[in-house]
């Protein structure tokens, strides 16, 4: 993170324009590429990334919203907010639409509100020339698809040419990525204060929330807390889990700041750690290292992905089993983007690329049954390597919350 969160007139901060230009003109590039007619777009982080548009959360999944961007026409917004949009979003102002949709289901099949939706996107179609063209979907209702095809609307898959127009961030997007970060960093600085005998996983869940959006997150999508023997196997969900003296916690947290996501897990112990919990961190931090280490255009997946562990070495049956603890992602405008590594996938490697952003995650359970160590940083490749965007400390296993804990107070 170069600057400060706000706009000001003396620094080249975050250029909003330049953002929304930039990843208009990727997008674009990818109808050609796939030699679609369209994109169709129902997903929200697609619609923001086309439209530089945004709405509550209330919406998304409920196939009420959706943008149009022909290959040679500015994008159609459709938006259950247009009077609202025309005058937020001048920069679309005269491309929005009113929306109304099937709601997944909930409005009546007799009112022909699908019907209607494929109606009307057949004739943006036309209007732009592009009708006999292939249209590139993200997701959508079976209903809906079925509708299109009676229009004689040919529907593929969109959602890969969206996600390779995604992967290779700009200069502005790295820099809300780091933002994003920036604001996690904070978040665990409050956590290794309130992590103490008697605190509830929920508890730091709630801080966590109350620390982000203080600080301006637009969206706390889910935060992660785990503590003593929930850690082993990982639940992927909090609960109300009371942390004792020498529980190993740890957390994933994960926001947005202007519709930037962070993917970012720290482990911390309550108390002195026994030797197996350190070694069990030493272990999830080596492999962490050697993963960040491999780093660097040119290089593939699979080279990311040897270096983490086979899954039997930390007691799971198979790669399957093991999937999401020893990983990485793509992290942009939404939590899993493109590239995604796992030993799951190592025969089929690919390429790392100079502007990729994605986070890479480990995990190790303690020998002695309490607990586990999650450790997960996200990292920009360079041109000669990559950068650490994440930074919380995690060189060593932070002890906190009782008398002799390393941990600041």
């Amino acid at each position: 993170m170069r600057y400060g969160l706000m706009g000001v007139d003396f620094e080249d901060r975050v250029n909003y324009e330049r953002l929304r230009n930039e990843r208009l003109e990727k997008a674009r590039e990818q109808l050609k590429v796939y030699n679609l007619g369209a994109f169709l777009c129902y997903d929200f982080d697609n619609i923001r990334y086309i439209t530089g548009t945004h709405i509550g959360e209330w919406a998304r999944n409920k196939m009420t919203r959706y943008t149009i961007l022909p290959e040679n026409g500015s994008p159609q917004l459709y938006d259950p907010a247009t009077p609202a949009k025309k005058i937020s979003s001048p920069w679309i102002a005269d491309s929005v639409h009113p929306s109304v949709g099937s709601m997944r289901g909930a409005v009546p099949s007799e009112h022909g509100n699908v019907e209607n939706i494929a109606s009307e996107v057949k004739q943006t179609l036309q209007e732009f020339g592009v009708e006999n063209k292939s249209v590139g979907v993200d997701i959508m209702d079976i209903p809906l698809i079925r509708a299109l095809e009676n229009e004689g609307i040919e529907v593929v898959d969109g959602q890969q040419a969206m996600l390779d127009a995604r992967m290779i961030k700009t200069q502005d997007e790295i820099e809300l990525l780091k933002t994003a970060a920036a604001m996690v960093d904070a978040t665990y600085g409050e956590i290794a204060r309130a992590i103490k005998p008697g605190v509830r996983e929920n508890d730091l869940v709630s801080i966590a929330n109350k620390e982000l959006y203080a600080m301006g997150s637009d969206l706390v999508e889910c935060v992660n807390s785990v503590s003593g023997s929930r850690g082993q196997p990982h639940p992927h969900v909090f609960s109300d889990r009371m942390i004792r003296p020498g529980d190993m916690v740890y957390l994933d947290i994960m926001h947005s700041f202007n519709g930037y996501r962070t993917c970012y897990y720290r482990t911390f112990v309550c108390g002195q750690p026994t030797k197996a919990q350190e070694e069990a961190y030493e272990k999830a931090y080596k492999w962490l290292r050697a993963s960040i280490e491999a780093v660097k255009p040119g290089a593939t997946s699979s080279d990311i992905a040897k270096c983490w562990p086979p899954a039997e070495e930390i007691g799971l049956k198979d790669e399957k089993e093991a999937y999401l603890l020893q990983f990485g992602h793509g992290i942009g405008m939404s939590i899993w983007e493109k590239p995604v590594f796992s030993r799951l996938f190592m025969d089929k490697p690919f390429e790392i690329k100079e502007g990729m952003v994605f986070a890479l995650e480990t995990y190790c359970p303690s020998a002695d049954g309490n607990g586990g160590a999650r450790i997960e940083d996200e990292v920009v490749v360079t041109k000669d390597g990559c950068e650490v965007i994440t930074k919380f400390p995690s060189n060593e296993l932070i002890s906190c919350g009782l008398p002799g804990s390393k941990a600041y107070l």
